[in-house]
């Protein structure tokens, strides 16, 4: 099954049709692994699908994301980038050579229950990277 037939009953559901262009963007999303800049996204999702403008793709991000699909980040550049909703996690990042690894949200969840009884805050989003050193950079290699 591709990654838009995966998700296009959530779609139906909420009375969406599966577009094309989310059905392009779906399946970008879901082979990449990685977090996509909307620019990545936009080059190889307009392989399959040439008629695609990059507005198109920055509303459908957009779009994915207050649908649940995808999720938003950012990675300490400034600007978003995009993964496919899977599951909730979170990420360690090196700040010299750019590796990154996800960490599952479990190891933070009693964190974020901490912060929202102090805060009274509800939080929303779940998504968190924190930036250090991999064991190779602090080697100096």
């Amino acid at each position: 099954m591709t990654c838009s037939e995966d998700y296009a009953p959530q779609l139906h559901a909420r009375g969406y049709r599966m577009t094309p262009q989310r059905h392009a963007i779906l399946h970008v999303l879901c082979d990449s692994g990685k977090h996509l800049s909307p620019t990545e996204v936009y080059q190889q999702a307009r392989e399959q699908l040439t008629s695609l403008t990059e507005t198109t793709v920055y509303r459908t991000l957009e779009f994915l994301v207050e649908n649940e699909l995808a999720r938003p980040a950012h990675m300490g550049n400034g600007h978003l980038v995009y993964e496919i909703a899977r599951h909730e996690h979170h990420h360690l990042k090196c700040r010299n050579c750019g590796d990154e690894i996800e960490v599952e949200h479990a190891l933070l969840s009693k964190v974020y229950r901490q912060l929202e009884s102090a805060s009274g805050y509800r939080l929303t989003d779940s998504h968190v990277t924190f930036f250090g050193l991999c064991a190779h950079c602090q080697k100096g290699d």
